[in-house]
């Protein structure tokens, strides 16, 4: 077989995954070629790269998604492959065929293959004629409700229902009872077509109690293949990952072996080449089933490279290139534990909707010997309302599984993010919970331990506000400006020096304000070295995050990062001010249906609005029956958090 040259990668996508790969091709000596939306123009990935290429637009299907502009940048840049990251068109045949027609290399599998496996309902029967065990559902032609009605009584309620071209959990509704089953799919059918271009769905039963376990699988162009371990993906919120981890705890060596040929069956039953995942639900009696294949590198392939020992991207350009896998299924590394989870701009506290800002702080954990993190930002960088709002990825491994999770909890320590809402103490709280400690893993984890792991926000203690004061204080640009010589905040030997006895410092935080009275008679307990902030209290020293950027001051307090700020009396009256009885748009987005019009009576719970922001749909309910009064938005239109987008009168 002949060996293609590639001394040039183009990388079709964004964000995290196109600086991972750039990392990987530089390592190997090939350039990098990056292209990027008008609104990603200063994006990290842009930034690293050796080449960029301006797509212009700023929605997917503007920049991203446009194949014709990709060739045309390959072209112009000289790159002779293409590697499609995950995502955008990393599953779509139709990209993968005009790669191959334009003569360039797709750094994926076949086109054949990603058709075989992108219809899902196709990708069932032909696992089933191979022989990999199937979920029962129903996969047929038909659309209509009394089709997927009589399907589902055949099936059993609870039933999911999943969009036939779909992934990364849009398009999917798990339905409880009959009744919910027409709402829901409507609903699943508008975010499918939204997302995919196509509202085809199939539904199937819902497992009770189901683990996700899913097998990396690689094969070359000369009919080798093999699995590359397993991952445990169960730990999800509504069927989007948020922990991932290999190996899959307390999966015996038959299982993992079962798993792993099943998978392998399923790869070469549609001549399969490069990295791929099957994924299968794993019951309670170590029953499988096949559920779908993922055509492309997975989010989640870090952990996988971190028990093998292997770099991913380089086996997928090297299979490109023509040459052969460098192992055989016995000398497949499998050493220790390795656990990630996906960094997030989202709002726990507000059902974890997308937060779009500005990054005024962001301070990674420090790399090292089984500490990784893959990321596509940097401090400074926007966080815009177009794209999918994974800021990054923290990988830890240890000899064994307890070592890999504490290490991980250290580094989501270090780790600091300003500007926008993350999901930083959400993703502690799941790795620091028993249940979690212990191994106890199914799909269902999130929602049965909701309580501890989202619990009701609280208010702030008096601790916190007295420890933010004296860090606001000590952290004030006029202390650190030296030329400034004879102002109090000067004094380096413990601040206090020459203060005035006591300061009232108004300060406000997540909404909540206070007065804090500093009064400075007692010996220095509370200094600020640095990024810390020490605290001695009866002989023990112990240390919080204490970061200033311009007038906020991020403080870490209880696993959280707080940002403090002083109150504005004149911001405070201009928003007293400010448009009430409306309802507002929770994040940037675009409006994709009007349900309602003027003067119309709605109930409490009345869906009025759907917004669509990050590739999701959200719903904006009436809080009360009322009456419609007034709409201050139509479809197709792009709003901005927080504008008024239906005034609701109260009946």
């Amino acid at each position: 077989m002949s060996h293609k040259h590639i001394d040039t990668l183009l990388i079709a996508n964004r964000g995290e995954i196109a600086c991972r790969v750039m990392r990987t091709a530089k390592a190997m000596g090939i350039k990098s070629v990056a292209v990027h939306s008008a609104v990603d123009r200063n994006a990290r990935h842009v930034r690293e790269a050796d080449i960029a290429i301006d797509l212009g637009g700023a929605k997917p299907a503007d920049s991203y998604l446009r194949i014709d502009a990709l060739l045309e940048a390959a072209q112009a840049s000289g790159a002779q492959a293409i590697h499609p990251g995950y995502g955008f068109l990393s599953e779509n045949a139709g990209f993968a065929r005009a790669i191959e027609d334009a003569g360039l290399v797709f750094l994926g599998p076949p086109a054949s293959a990603i058709d075989a496996m992108g219809s899902k309902s196709a990708a069932k029967a032909l696992m089933e004629a191979a022989g990999v065990p199937l979920v029962p559902g129903y996969h047929g032609a038909a659309q209509d409700l009394e089709t997927f009605r009589a399907a589902a009584e055949v099936i059993g309620y609870p039933v999911l229902l999943k969009a036939t071209a779909g992934g990364g959990g849009k398009g999917m509704k798990v339905v409880e009872r009959e009744s919910e089953l027409s709402e829901a799919l409507a609903s699943a059918q508008r975010e499918a077509q939204s997302s995919f271009g196509d509202a085809r769905m199939l539904v199937e039963k819902y497992v009770l109690k189901p683990r996700h376990v899913e097998i990396q699988v690689f094969a070359d162009q000369h009919g080798h293949c093999l699995y590359l371990n397993e991952r445990d993906c169960s730990i999800q919120r509504r069927h989007q990952k948020v922990v991932e981890e290999a190996p899959a705890p307390g999966l015996s060596p038959e299982l993992r072996r079962a798993m792993g040929e099943a998978a392998v069956k399923a790869a070469q039953a549609i001549g399969y080449v490069g990295a791929g995942t099957v994924e299968f639900l794993l019951d309670e009696r170590g029953d499988f089933f096949f559920m779908e294949m993922n055509t492309r590198l997975q989010v989640e392939h870090p952990v996988t490279e971190a028990i093998t020992g292997l770099d991913l991207v380089a086996w997928q350009i090297r299979v490109a290139r023509g040459e052969a896998l460098p192992l055989t299924q016995e000398q497949v590394p499998l050493v220790g534990h390795a656990i990630e989870v996906r960094l997030y701009a989202e709002d726990p506290d507000n059902d974890f909707l997308p937060s779009t800002g500005s990054l005024s702080l962001y301070r990674e954990a420090s790399a090292g010997p089984g500490r990784r993190v893959d990321t596509g930002v940097a401090e400074g960088d926007e966080v815009s309302p177009f794209y999918d709002p994974m800021l990054g990825k923290l990988i830890a491994w240890g000899d064994n599984r307890e070592e890999a999770r504490l290490r991980l909890l250290a580094m989501l320590d270090e780790t600091g993010v300003g500007g926008v809402k993350t999901n930083l103490a959400f993703l502690r709280r799941v790795l620091a919970h028993p249940a979690f400690a212990a191994a106890e893993l199914d799909t269902g984890f999130i929602p049965r331990y909701q309580e501890q792991l989202l619990p009701p926000p609280s208010g702030l203690p008096v601790e916190f506000w007295q420890l933010a004061a004296e860090a606001f204080v000590q952290s004030e640009p006029a202390r650190r400006n030296h030329e400034d010589f004879h102002s109090p905040w000067v004094a380096n030997s413990g601040w206090r020096v020459g203060l005035p006895a006591e300061i009232d410092l108004q300060l406000t935080c997540n909404g909540e304000r206070q007065v804090i009275h500093l009064r400075h008679s007692a010996p220095a307990a509370v200094r600020l070295d640095g990024e810390r902030l020490l605290v001695e209290r009866d002989g023990v020293r112990q240390q919080h995050l204490a970061i200033r950027r311009g007038d906020t001051l991020y403080l870490e307090y209880r696993g959280v990062l707080h940002g403090v700020s002083r109150v504005d009396p004149i911001a405070e009256v201009e928003a007293s001010h400010s448009h009430h009885g409306g309802l507002t748009a929770p994040m940037n987005g675009s409006i994709v249906r009007v349900l309602v019009e003027t003067g119309q009576q709605v109930e409490a719970g009345t869906a009025l609005v759907v917004l669509e922001a990050m590739k999701m749909e959200h719903s904006i309910r009436a809080p009360h029956a009322g009456t419609v009064k007034a709409l201050y938005c139509g479809e197709g239109e792009m709003v901005a958090e927080g504008s008024v987008l239906v005034e609701l009168d109260e009946v």
